[in-house]
């Protein structure tokens, strides 16, 4: 019987029950694909997070994440999750994963994470907004198939009730977005296709929300509220064709896992 350290985080947390749970199972070498997915469906979170010391001379630990059903190519909250658990005495932590190089480090009392920043243009994606039962802008983002819909305010974007069966349809990291009401931006993100129909708090969609927001803002540093059930908040700044997210973690779980 195998036995892997298991880690479940809060990330992006204000508290224990706040921001979104990750499971964080470091390994010595990497197990078949096939096992790591089963793995990710028994723990039943939105993001299981498996790391191995890297022998690349940029990083520290090789990263994968994946949800219940599929592998992903970028996942923020459990990236920050893994930085809580790994960064021990340093100030920084680095992985490398699909989306190329990323850095958690030490920032006060906060973490940061270092991601790439996505583009977005005006565009339309067909039975997006009757899926979400809404009208508002939509963005379509380079690299990170997320799609956008900016509504009016923060009411508007808490009351979205979306037909998950037809977003599930849908081929896109789904945000619906507005100017906040306590914070500078709220948010939440729908990834029906993907297995998650509500994700709770979403760094891979704020890679391409900050480039935006800060666009619209007018300024490259800002709070962005994630209004999901249990809540998150990002402290965001554009740092050049980087997305650097800020937030706290919190360990609820730590324990084995038998294989």
């Amino acid at each position: 019987m195998k036995t892997i350290p298991f880690f479940q985080v809060d990330a992006f947390a204000t508290g224990p029950f706040t921001g979104n749970p990750a499971a964080v199972m470091p390994l010595d070498r990497w197990l078949d694909d096939a096992t790591l997915q089963k793995i990710a469906a028994e723990n039943n979170l939105s993001e299981t997070a498996f790391t191995v010391p890297s022998d690349k001379p940029d990083a520290d630990y090789d990263l994968r994440w994946f949800t219940p059903t599929v592998e992903v190519v970028l996942c923020g909250h459990a990236s920050l999750a893994s930085g809580h658990i790994l960064i021990h005495g340093a100030n920084a932590v680095r992985f490398s994963c699909l989306s190329g190089i990323l850095t958690v480090t030490r920032a006060g009392d906060l973490l940061e994470l270092d991601v790439p920043a996505f583009a977005t243009e005006p565009d339309e994606v067909p039975g997006l907004l009757e899926a979400l039962g809404v009208s508002g802008e939509t963005y379509v983002g380079h690299g990170n198939d997320s799609a956008i819909v900016v509504l009016p305010d923060e009411a508007a974007v808490r009351a979205v009730r979306p037909d998950f069966a037809r977003l599930a349809a849908i081929d896109h990291l789904v945000s619906v977005t507005a100017p906040g009401d306590e914070h500078d931006v709220a948010s939440r993100v729908f990834a029906a296709s993907y297995g998650i129909p509500e994700d709770p708090v979403t760094g891979a969609a704020h890679a391409a929300l900050v480039p935006l927001w800060a666009k619209k803002l007018g300024r490259e540093r800002f709070t962005a509220l994630q209004a999901s059930p249990r809540t998150g908040l990002l402290h965001c700044r554009l740092d050049g064709d980087r997305v650097v997210l800020g937030g706290h973690c919190v360990t609820v779980i730590e324990g084995h896992f038998q294989l």
